[in-house]
């Protein structure tokens, strides 16, 4: 018996958030909770919100929703007008308390808290020198990891910007991170600009945020993005930027677009939603399927089906409904478990497919065993025709790069034709979008998007242990 996912989809990495208030007197924890409240679709399975005050952090991390996590009871005693928060997804450690996030250490000549979105693919090895180092570990992360590598760097410099220069520079994968240092504020981004990172705020406050939704929940302005490769200090008010060596390309994860971003947020300057609405329009282009109706895998597939329905002139309707009081996992022993376990989430509404020939959009296909129960559930429900398009190209290869999905052996479309993918999900036709699709409705030159997982190529070296635990 095994702990089996209701969604057949991606774990991002994280989101994160960090304010500074103009005003020593205000406590910013309640600000961070309402950021983090708004990228809890970013994690679910810890939240921790961080403060610093009269040369201590104050601090709280607990497992689950941040409405779970925190009341007003504990905003109130995490005094400071400075602080980070963080919610969790696992890639790279387990879900349980230890790992969650900020992480936290007072020393003699620093005390620090921090909190990372990303995955770095060289963390074991960091981690080893660390340990033969004197560092203790209470995680399995590897975001403990570059707190520890800052907190090395700063007790041989005792210079902050210099000591995360040198940390960063040891760090192979993607990394958006926030930290206080002695009271002062950073906000970091690797120079491939993987993970997403915002910066914001009013006349009172500073804000930084995996997402410019952060912002608006905060009715606070959207500035800029952090550049890949910055290094921003945030200090009596005034903020400095510094940089890590340049890169020649960037990296953007172009999965952000597709699954993990709310589509109301602006990253790597561009509107996700418009994003979405390019793949729709691309899909029709590619795909001019004879339908009767066009329906979403709802949420992350709306968008792109509202485009695709008003370019190919076929109906949009809504088929499936989303049950959004579902818990994420549950223990599934056999097949028929794990059928209802979608169908818990998810319901289709009988009188949109019934007797139809039906279009369903998804933003993607990992293993593929959510899309034959769905493909199932409207065959039952009546539809003649099911035709299944996806507005991400094939996936074919792991991520190393803060993206938990399947080993390769378990990726549907690997050792695959599209016509067996095809016969397995049980649809009358399956179709992706192109590569060259995708690149241009993200409107970003290929070089500067990550597509690790859907060509094999990826944009940092990756160590054969973890090439061969595929």
């Amino acid at each position: 018996m095994g702990i089996i996912k209701l969604q057949d989809s991606f774990q991002d990495k994280c989101g994160i958030v960090g304010i500074y208030s103009f005003d020593e007197s205000v406590d910013v924890s309640s600000w961070i909770y309402s950021g983090l409240y708004t990228l809890q679709h970013r994690g679910q399975e810890s939240a921790g919100i961080s403060v610093f005050k009269e040369g201590r952090i104050n601090t709280h991390v607990g497992m689950g929703l941040v409405s779970d996590v925190f009341d007003n009871d504990l905003l109130d005693i995490l005094n400071g007008n400075v602080g980070i928060g963080h919610v969790r997804y696992s890639t790279t450690g387990k879900s349980e308390l230890d790992n969650g996030q900020p992480f936290v250490e007072h020393e003699d000549n620093i005390t620090i808290a921090e909190a990372h979105n990303g995955d770095i693919v060289n963390s074991a090895l960091l981690r080893e020198e660390l340990i033969s180092q004197g560092y203790d570990f209470r995680s399995t992360t590897d975001s403990e990891v570059i707190c520890h590598l800052i907190i090395d760097e700063f007790n041989k410099c005792g210079d902050a910007v210099e000591s995360i220069k040198a940390a960063c520079k040891k760090l192979i994968g993607s990394y958006s991170f926030v930290v206080v240092i002695n009271g002062i504020l950073y906000a970091v981004r690797d120079p491939l600009g993987m993970k997403p990172l915002a910066l914001g705020g009013d006349d009172e406050f500073i804000v930084i945020a995996s997402e410019t939704v952060a912002f608006d929940s905060l009715d606070m302005e959207y500035n800029r993005t952090i550049e890949p490769g910055e290094i921003l200090e945030i200090d009596n008010g005034e903020m400095n930027s510094y940089y890590l060596p340049k890169s020649e390309h960037t990296a953007n994860c172009m999965f952000e677009y597709l699954y993990f971003a709310r589509p109301d947020s602006i990253i790597f300057d561009k509107s996700v939603y418009d994003v979405r609405l390019n793949i729709g329009k691309q899909l029709a282009e590619e795909y001019p399927i004879d339908g009767d109706v066009v329906i979403a895998v709802p949420d992350s597939a709306i968008p792109a089906t509202l485009s695709y329905s008003r370019h190919s002139g076929i109906p949009y309707a809504e088929g499936l409904i989303k049950n959004r009081y579902v818990g994420r996992t549950f223990i599934m022993p056999t097949q028929k478990d794990r059928d209802i376990a979608v169908k818990l989430k998810m319901n289709t509404v009988d009188a949109v497919v019934k007797d139809k020939r039906v279009i369903v959009l998804d933003d993607s296909v990992v293993r593929g065993t959510t899309s034959r129960t769905i493909i199932k559930m409207l065959r039952d429900a009546g539809a003649k025709e099911v035709h299944l398009l996806i507005g991400c190209p094939e996936i074919i290869s792991q991520c190393y790069y803060g993206i938990a999905m399947a080993t390769k052996e378990e990726l549907i479309a690997v050792g695959r034709t599209n016509e067996e993918i095809r016969d397995e999900i049980g649809v009358d036709s399956i179709g992706y979008i192109s590569i060259e699709g995708l690149v241009k409705s993200i409107g970003t030159p290929r070089e500067d998007l990550c597509l690790g997982c859907i060509t094999g190529d990826y944009p940092t070296i990756i160590p054969p242990e973890l090439e061969k635990e595929d």
